[in-house]
C-alpha cells in the first residue's frame, strides 16, 4: 500500500497556444499537451483524461467554432497550486454557446458526444463569454483528491 502523499506538479508555467481550426489543429493541440503533461509529471491517469478533454474541446473548437482566417487559442495550466489542472478553448464564434446541460444525440448518430464526455470526465466544466466575439469552453480535473475517496464514481452495472 502506497502511504506517499499525493504528488503535486511543478507550475513551471501554461501551455497556450493558437492552433488552426482544423482536425490536424487538435490533434496538434493534444499532442503538445501529452508532452506538457508529462513534464508537469501529472500521473497517468489524470494525463489520459486530461488529454480526452483537450480532444474533445479542440475538436469542437474545429468543427463549432471554425470561423475562416481565424485560429483558436487552447490553453492548459495548473491552477491551485498545482492541484488543479485548467483545459481552456476559446474559439471566435460566440454565436454558438454551448448548453450547460449537454443532450445526447440519436443512438445511431456517429457525432455529438463530445461535451457529453467532457461533462463525465472533469470535476467542473463550463462557458465563459467575452469578449466579444469570443467564448471560452474550459474543463478542469482536480489532481488531488481527498484520500478516502476513490478517484471516480464506479460505473454502475446493468
Amino acid at each position: 500500500m502506497n502511504h506517499k502523499p499525493p504528488y503535486l506538479p511543478a507550475c513551471a508555467g501554461d501551455l497556450s497556444m493558437k492552433l488552426h481550426p482544423s482536425r490536424a489543429g487538435a490533434r496538434l493541440g493534444r499532442e503538445l499537451a501529452a508532452v506538457w503533461l508529462r513534464d508537469q509529471g501529472v500521473v497517468r491517469e489524470l494525463a489520459d483524461d486530461a488529454l480526452q478533454l483537450v480532444a474533445e474541446l479542440a475538436a469542437n473548437a474545429a468543427l463549432h467554432g471554425r470561423v475562416p482566417g481565424r485560429s483558436f487559442l487552447l490553453t492548459v495550466r495548473l491552477a491551485d497550486a498545482g492541484r488543479v489542472l485548467r483545459v481552456e478553448v476559446t474559439d471566435t464564434r460566440a454565436d454558438a454557446v454551448p448548453t450547460s446541460t449537454p443532450q445526447a444525440p440519436p443512438r445511431d448518430s456517429e457525432s455529438g458526444r463530445g461535451l457529453l464526455i467532457v461533462a463525465g470526465l472533469a470535476d467542473r466544466w463550463g462557458v465563459a463569454e467575452g469578449p466579444v466575439p469570443r467564448k471560452t469552453v474550459w474543463a478542469e480535473l482536480d489532481l488531488v483528491r481527498d484520500a478516502a475517496a476513490p478517484l471516480r464514481e464506479p460505473d454502475p452495472v446493468g
